[in-house]
């Protein structure tokens, strides 16, 4: 498990106070609903991959996600912009 730390202004707080009943809450629940999203599309990928591939599914979710990343069907969000960034360089070659 992973505990973040976010600095927020004296307005920016404010401001979610405003429109958050918890700010603390609402931050969790933004964090853990992106995760939620991105499991269930890592997984999607994962099926269609290994289906495509006659590759044994990993069984439950920890366990696809996981594999996900080691066949290579999905990247982390550092490793893709360090791509993106890679190839955009290339265009200027």
């Amino acid at each position: 498990m992973a505990d973040y730390t976010i600095k927020l202004t004296d307005t920016e707080t404010k401001a979610l106070q405003y429109c958050a009943y918890s700010d603390q809450e609402w931050i969790e629940n933004a964090a853990k609903n992106m995760a939620r999203i991105a499991k269930e599309e890592i997984i999607t990928k994962n099926t269609a991959h290994c289906n495509a591939n006659s590759i044994a599914i990993a069984v439950g979710e920890d366990a696809q996600v996981t594999q996900a990343f080691t066949l290579g069907v999905v990247k982390t969000g550092v490793e893709r912009q360090k791509e993106m960034g890679e190839k955009n360089l290339a265009n200027y070659s």
